[in-house]
């Protein structure tokens, strides 16, 4: 990724590789994560995006180059924790405990959590401090976890299909409440989810990952100036695909072809052209001829 914050990246990747058995789910990733980025990691079930995250956070061994804000995670990760705040769909709190005594653990053993700003978050919740972890809801659990970590000064939040399972008023408040009360150009935020269409307003960056393999790193910016679609008027057939469109399908009868880093008034001619939303992209991307 170009053009961004200077410094130090937060996460620096080179051939980054993790073999289960015979089964290779990373093969030599190679990327970088400036600062005070949010990261969209877009793949598929088994792409590898949950492998390469539990590298960055030193739940994992690995083969390759890693330094994560400054450390190697499968070496220095007491002292990488201190920064990185995390919430995945399969992450559960305590059970047993009540909302309060959550509270309470996390002030007992993380110096950087701010209490205050914890409670003044469930504050505008219904999340009852007095109940039990078990008794809460799915969308309670969320936002307590979130809650958590929004009050932790982390340099970088590492977020695994943090809203799955959650409904759409739980998702929309969950990445609301990310913009304004946790991230800013201090910080660093790494997402992975199937609910493209609901972050890609938030995304700065994007990568999209198949089979262990970073097959496309690049600007939300750069990356929809990049990619058009054409609905082919009737006649132009032989002059689309001359232009080797990286994908092509049918609408409403009519033939549609998508072309990457191709000048928009060339494709103009072949008929209507829209941009494409960062779904249609990723699809385009997986599936496309030109790949």
């Amino acid at each position: 990724m170009t053009g961004q914050t200077s410094g130090t990246p937060v996460v620096e990747a080179r051939g980054l590789a993790k073999r289960f058995g015979n089964f290779t789910a990373l093969k030599g990733a190679t990327f970088t994560i400036p600062l005070g980025r949010i990261v969209g990691v877009i793949g598929a079930n088994g792409a590898g995006k949950t492998t390469m995250l539990n590298a960055v956070l030193g739940l994992s061994s690995y083969e390759g180059e890693l330094r994560v804000l400054g450390h190697d995670p499968s070496k220095e990760r007491p002292a990488l924790m201190q920064d990185i705040c995390f919430i995945s769909d399969v992450a559960t709190l305590p059970k047993w405990m009540k909302v309060v005594e959550v509270l309470d653990f996390v002030e007992s053993v993380h110096p950087k959590f701010d209490r205050a700003k914890a409670m003044n978050f469930l504050s505008r919740t219904k999340v009852p401090l007095e109940r039990k972890v078990r008794a809460l809801s799915k969308g309670m659990t969320v936002q307590l976890h979130l809650a958590v970590v929004m009050s932790i000064d982390a340099k970088l939040l590492v977020l695994d299909e943090p809203t799955l399972g959650l409904d759409i008023m739980f998702r929309k408040q969950f990445y609301q409440s990310l913009l304004e009360e946790y991230f800013d150009e201090e910080r660093t935020v790494i997402i992975t989810t199937h609910q493209v269409e609901e972050v890609e307003h938030i995304l700065s960056d994007v990568m999209f990952i198949r089979d262990g393999e970073i097959v496309l790193e690049a600007e939300m910016d750069e990356l929809t100036q990049q990619f058009i679609e054409v609905l082919v008027a009737p006649g132009k057939e032989a002059e689309a695909m001359a232009l080797k469109p990286i994908s092509k399908g049918t609408t409403f009868g009519k033939s549609t072809c998508v072309y990457k880093n191709i000048d928009r008034e060339t494709l103009a001619k072949l008929g209507e052209t829209r941009r494409l939303g960062l779904a249609d992209i990723f699809v385009a991307t997986m599936t496309g001829e030109g790949q």
